[in-house]
């Protein structure tokens, strides 16, 4: 699925630091230390994206994060309060398993996973991380299982249907 361009100038984002860490380069001199940050922003409404960002300093690592996050949004479709279906997501290592919930539950996940989907406006889900526990992985294993999620409006009208056709 292609990625369509959307404005995050016209969006209410809210940003979440999900990691920073400390990147070590070891040069002729001694040691030169960096932050690299990993940031989630998201509208809580269906737009959420996730960014990388490194720099001598935490609070300008974060902001390099936080523009390159907003180039990289995407639409979650939703079902109500939940996700369409069950879906996972791979990324590297990282495996995450997404799964709708009745009304009333919450978010039930743990870490970044949780983050991703707080800011992608889902209130509703069960997820569960299999694989590696690394934030990056994680976060971006989330990212392409809500990708790939679909509807059955969007589904029907790829086949050129209507909706009752497709459900029978």
């Amino acid at each position: 699925m292609s990625r369509q361009l959307i404005d995050a100038s016209k969006l209410d984002l809210k940003e979440q630091v999900i990691n920073i860490n400390r990147v070590t380069k070891v040069v002729k001199g001694g040691r030169n230390f960096r932050f690299s940050a990993l940031v989630v922003v998201g509208d809580e409404n269906g737009y959420v994206g996730v960014g990388t960002g490194k720099a001598q300093e935490v609070p300008e690592a974060i902001k390099k994060a936080i523009e390159a996050a907003k180039k990289q949004l995407i639409f979650v479709p939703r079902v109500g309060t939940t996700v369409p279906h069950q879906v996972t997501g791979r990324f590297g290592s990282g495996s995450v398993l997404i799964m709708p919930a009745s009304e009333g539950t919450g978010v039930i996940a743990g870490g970044p996973v949780r983050a991703v989907l707080e800011l992608a406006g889902v209130k509703d889900v069960r997820a569960k991380s299999l694989g590696s526990n690394n934030p990056k992985n994680m976060v971006e294993a989330t990212l392409q299982g809500l990708e790939s999620l679909k509807t059955v409006e969007g589904v029907a009208k790829l086949r050129g249907k209507t909706v009752e056709e497709i459900l029978g």
